[in-house]
């Protein structure tokens, strides 16, 4: 091949490089342009009132079309049961029926919550114990208290300072934690000093010199700290007490209206005497103090009526208007 023929074949390359050049600028030049004008389009759309906005109806194009396939039949769906939600134990209550002269309180009691109270409640009714006594103490908005076997003799002066020969403990607080070594905090010391020191005191009429002069101290400052000054076992040992003695947990039931709860001398010496609440809403300056066992179903208005009997000073119902139990039944 001569020399002119190459030149020639070389200038034919030359030309077509150039001339797919030309055209790929060409093209991109269309593209950025279609670009462009579809921005501007959009921008415009956007700045158009959309409600006002009227699209062009294009023709939908046909659908691809698809072979049947067999249908196979779904499994079937299972059966899902419905999840059952945990209900909470309804709680155990007997019912008791106070029967007195002037009508019938009904009574709801709780021995989930207070078993020995409701225990000694039931043991007293079924013994007949109550029958003849009257209520021996009625303030209005307040209560009214009964139970008391003094109010049987005649001698109204002891009436509310008798019991059924013995005495229990309390029931208002939960179980706490077991008690040990270093007194923490004053609601500790509470509880030694109502669990340990005040049983100990009742029970002897020579106590120990050092046990006494600290209850002393508890009383003039009204405060549990004199008793921080020893561990929980150098009270256990010097009262010879056994047993374990718990923190205060928490409170059963609060003194509301209406709610029956047990009277008493002081920590832990329930006896046969009760008391029915009507203050409204309550009495709450007695919660955690006295040990609440149920409350009144029907009847509060026969509750009332004794409340508010004619009285004397001592808030003991004079002999002409008093409200005799004639029975209390427990079922």
């Amino acid at each position: 091949m001569n020399k002119a023929v190459i030149a020639i074949l070389v200038g034919l390359v030359l030309l077509g490089g150039l001339f797919f050049l030309y055209k790929a600028r060409v093209a991109k030049s269309d593209l950025s342009a279609n670009i462009a004008s579809e921005k501007i389009a959009q921008t415009e759309v956007t700045k158009t009132d959309v409600n006002k906005l009227e699209v062009e109806k294009k023709p939908v194009p046909k659908k691809a079309t698809i072979t049947k396939v067999d249908k196979k039949p779904l499994p079937a769906k299972k059966e899902v049961k419905p999840i059952k939600k945990e209900t909470k134990r309804e709680m155990n209550t007997k019912e008791a029926i106070i029967e007195t002269t002037i009508g019938e309180i009904k009574l709801e009691l709780w021995p989930d919550k207070t078993p020995k109270t409701v225990s000694n409640f039931e043991k007293l009714a079924k013994e007949g114990f109550y029958e003849g006594i009257y209520f021996h103490r009625v303030i209005p908005d307040f209560m009214i208290q009964g139970g008391c076997p003094n109010t049987k003799d005649g001698n109204r002066a002891s009436d509310g300072s008798g019991d059924p020969g013995y005495k229990f403990e309390d029931e208002c607080y939960e179980k706490g934690e077991v008690l040990t070594g270093e007194i923490k905090n004053e609601d500790d010391a509470f509880s030694i000093f109502s669990v340990v020191i005040l049983p100990y005191l009742r029970a002897n009429q020579d106590p120990d010199k050092d046990i006494l002069e600290l209850a002393r101290m508890c009383q003039e400052s009204r405060s549990g700290k004199p008793l921080m000054d020893h561990p929980v076992e150098y009270y256990t040992a010097k009262t010879k007490f056994k047993g374990e003695v718990q923190s205060q947990g928490k409170l059963i039931n609060k003194v509301e209206y209406g709610t029956l709860c047990m009277a008493n001398s002081g920590p832990n010496t329930n006896g046969s005497q009760f008391f029915i609440v009507t203050k409204k809403p309550g009495a709450e300056w007695l919660n955690g103090k006295h040990t609440v066992f149920g409350k009144v179903i029907s009847g509060m208005d026969i509750v009332h009526e004794i409340e508010n009997l004619p009285r004397d000073a001592r808030d003991n119902p004079l002999e002409s208007k008093q409200a005799i139990i004639k029975k209390v039944t427990v079922k």
